[in-house]
């Protein structure tokens, strides 16, 4: 990755902090397309035509001639993708970069598109018991990280300094939080206490204290609030 041609596709709500955050914790200075969602949640097509990337989806990094969609993607072309010359270490964080789209996100979004989907004159009916069955697994991923940050002892999923872990599952944690993906305002402590997994809450909130995230927010202007349910 260079050092002076880079440009971010940022759509506000959106894995996007991912690209920004990365860049903002090697101090690789950036370019930023940013723009808000839609009314509908989704990015306007005027918003489509600026990425030049075959799905037209944010987050898309161009550095130089170079386009590269996807966040897990964007992480593997920076020397952090590695981050350790222990196998074991490096095996355990390409673990949580695939594990924060392939298992979290995919769980997640289970909810969330059953939500959209769903006649309105079927919901009352048909989504309860849908987020239900669905909510298992959120709850089973939820549990596994409460247990690694339990074993691991660190401030961050892999150690005491931020890696392309933390980096790939902070979003996945706080998207689920935010709209309730499986889990309820008191599982996640919003009605006092840290909830069910108040290891995993209070990394999530180490993460999105570091200065790297703080300036990432500031400036794409970052939010998940139109998700919050």
């Amino acid at each position: 990755m260079s050092a002076s041609n880079i440009t971010v596709y940022f759509l506000g709500a959106s894995r996007a902090i991912r690209a920004t955050w990365l860049l903002e914790e090697l101090g690789l200075p950036y370019n930023l397309v940013s723009e808000d969602r839609a009314a509908n949640r989704l990015a306007s097509p005027e918003v489509q035509a600026k990425i030049p990337a075959p799905l037209k989806k944010s987050p898309t990094i161009k550095d130089g001639d170079t386009v590269v969609q996807e966040s897990g993607a964007i992480m593997d072309m920076t020397p952090r993708a590695s981050c350790s010359r222990d196998p074991d270490v490096r095996a355990k964080t390409r673990e949580w970069v695939h594990a924060a789209e392939g298992v979290f996100m995919l769980h997640g979004l289970a909810v969330l598109y059953a939500r959209w989907t769903i006649p309105e004159n079927a919901k009352s009916a048909a989504l309860p018991e849908m987020e239900k069955k669905l909510a298992v697994n959120v709850h089973k991923d939820l549990d596994w990280v409460e247990e690694h940050v339990r074993k691991q002892g660190t401030k961050f999923l892999m150690g005491d300094a931020v890696s392309v872990a933390d980096i790939m599952m902070q979003f996945s944690i706080e998207l689920i939080y935010v709209s309730k993906l499986g889990v309820s305002a008191e599982e996640v402590g919003e009605t006092g206490g840290d909830g069910r997994w108040p290891l995993t809450k209070q990394w999530l909130g180490r993460c999105m204290s570091t200065p790297s995230f703080t300036k990432a927010v500031k400036k794409s202007g970052y939010s998940l609030e139109s998700f919050r349910n």
